[in-house]
């Protein structure tokens, strides 16, 4: 057997205030990877402003691997910027934005996890650039940052060797999202499974909003409509454009087929009981 590969060095750098999931989520789907992948395909690293406990969030402290400016002399595959809630309203560290600014151009990619992207545009390392971030800040990012093109809705964006996530959980989806660029479907798949995770989520971001902002599209708007009327056998599922229990039923109604033929409109003319049952049959 050949030789394995050198294992890609990842870093993911967590600043006071840093939200732990935004650390954690992807650090355990690298190391899942490894697991997987049955050799050490990734040298996972947490990196700090300063020595000593990182104070998270949520009170729980994390001890960095390496200081940012400091250490990190050897090349590093991946750079990944961890978000804090309140990453939108304190001044970005100017000693961690020129080390940004200084090894972003020197890994063969770097991005971003919810809110951590404020960081990487207050090094100028997102304009003219197409990036996500959390829902909550994105209008925030796109109006203090006008160079940059913010997808509110996207639940992680790939821009060249630039990768940024939306907010906290997407942090798993774009490293999985790695994963597979690095070792390919079949892994990333084993590394989803293991992690009980979607391999691709449906839907973009603004679905967990409850502003209505944005309606279910594709397969997403299709789960809805299957729990309404499998929740509803006996009530009418006769397509009305502004339906209550969907957004705009009649839009996918004319897309989407049912086995056996016919379009999923066609649930309104069955009985009752007719109804519940071809929900669970209608194409996913």
């Amino acid at each position: 057997m050949g030789a394995k590969p050198k294992p890609r060095t990842i870093v993911i750098v967590a600043l006071p205030g840093v939200q732990l999931l935004d650390v954690a989520g992807p650090l355990d789907v690298f190391a899942e990877a490894n697991v997987q992948a049955g050799y050490p395909a990734y040298a996972l690293f947490v990196g700090g402003a300063e020595p000593g406990p990182i104070r998270s969030s949520s009170g729980i402290r994390l001890m960095p691997d390496r200081i940012v400016d400091r250490d990190f002399q050897d090349p590093i595959d991946t750079l990944l910027v961890a978000g804090c809630p309140n990453a939108a309203e304190v001044p970005a560290d100017g000693r961690v934005v020129d080390w940004l600014r200084r090894r972003a151009s020197r890994t063969r990619r770097f991005g971003s996890v919810c809110s951590g992207a404020f960081f990487l545009a207050a090094a100028g390392l997102l304009d003219g650039r197409r990036v996500t971030t959390h829902w909550a800040v994105a209008d925030m990012l796109a109006s203090r940052f006008p160079s940059v093109t913010v997808d509110k809705d996207a639940i992680y964006v790939i821009d060249g060797k630039l990768r940024t996530a939306a907010g906290v959980t997407a942090g798993l989806d774009l490293a999985l999202a790695l994963v597979e660029e690095d070792l390919g479907r079949d892994t990333a798949m084993k590394v989803a499974s293991q992690l009980v995770m979607f391999f691709k989520r449906p839907g973009g971001q603004m679905q967990f909003t409850r502003k209505g902002e944005v309606v279910p599209a594709g397969r997403a708007a299709l789960q809805e409509l299957q729990r309404w009327v499998a929740a509803n056998p006996a009530g009418s599922q006769r397509c009305q454009p502004g339906d209550a229990h969907g957004a705009q039923p009649e839009a996918f109604c004319a897309a989407v087929p049912r086995r056996g033929g016919g379009h999923a409109c066609d649930l309104g003319r069955r009985g009752p009981r007719q109804r519940g049952a071809t929900a669970a049959r209608v194409w996913q």
